[in-house]
């Protein structure tokens, strides 16, 4: 390990082999990252990858990170976007319309709204974060945040006029916290994963405060994981959505969800995997 002492800059070669044998399993993306971050600078390099040695997440150290292929400034403190999350990023690209709503919650560092809208630039889209620093660094990235719970901090006048609502609330079942990568919570903030006892509370009040904000027809994509949707199926059914369709990943795995919301209770949701 370099001290802050050192004034010769390590290579590419030399940084890959460091971060490798500590066990990062993308040691020459971070190398790289790290060198650009850094540039000339070598004491400041040899501080970032002490810190990186730590666990903490690169995001942080180096300020940003890349999401959909938009680069995102991420605060230390704040939720790191995963790529897992980009397919329900898209997805809910292709649902919002040319000069329509779209929700964020749980915004994190804005990435998904800021993807939103990239992609519609003429849409409006507003996001939500209980964490105060998350809402400044969405506010960082040009997203319209507000500070609150879910909903509940978002313009009235949004009432039943949004196209699609999309998040990636905590869904980690409370149970299943220690069994998270040993760095994720020792950096990462509980708040962020834990969804209760079954993982599901925020999302279950996710389904439920979006009624009041979407259009009949209106959509809501939310990530998931496990057996959720198919636990959330009556939470489904009696907020009045329909279409209902479980997002999988290459291996067959569930990572969100998708429903339409049809303006009331329908006699019958159908659930279909996708």
């Amino acid at each position: 390990m370099w001290s802050n002492a050192s004034v010769r800059q390590p290579s590419l070669e030399a940084l890959v082999a460091q971060l490798s044998t500590a066990g990062f399993v993308a040691a020459r993306e971070e190398a790289a990252e790290l060198l650009a971050a850094a540039g000339d600078d070598a004491e400041r390099l040899a501080f970032m990858v002490r810190r990186r040695l730590t666990g903490e997440p690169l995001a942080w150290i180096t300020g940003q990170t890349v999401f959909c292929g938009i680069a995102v400034q991420v605060d230390a403190g704040v939720y790191v976007p995963r790529w897992q999350s980009e397919p329900l990023a898209r997805r809910a690209v292709d649902l919002l319309p040319p000069g329509g709503v779209g929700v964020d919650l749980c915004t994190g560092s804005g990435a998904i709204a800021r993807t939103m809208a990239w992609h519609r630039p003429d849409a409006r889209v507003v996001a939500s974060d209980a964490d105060p620093r998350a809402v400044a660094c969405a506010r960082a990235n040009g997203v319209e945040a507000y500070l609150g719970d879910l909903f509940a901090p978002l313009p009235a006048a949004l009432a039943g006029r949004v196209d699609v609502v999309a998040g990636v609330p905590p869904y980690v079942p409370t149970p299943a916290l220690p069994l998270l990568p040993r760095d994720t919570l020792a950096h990462e903030a509980k708040l962020a994963y834990d969804g209760g006892p079954d993982g599901c509370d925020i999302l279950r009040r996710a389904l439920a405060g979006a009624p009041r904000f979407l259009r009949p027809g209106g959509a809501i994509v939310l990530e998931l994981g496990g057996d959720q949707a198919a636990a959330l199926a009556g939470d489904l059914a009696g907020h009045g959505y329909v279409d209902i369709t479980v997002l999988a990943d290459e291996e067959g795995d569930a990572r969100g969800l998708e429903a339409t919301f049809a303006g009331g209770p329908p006699e019958a949701a159908g659930m279909r995997d996708h």
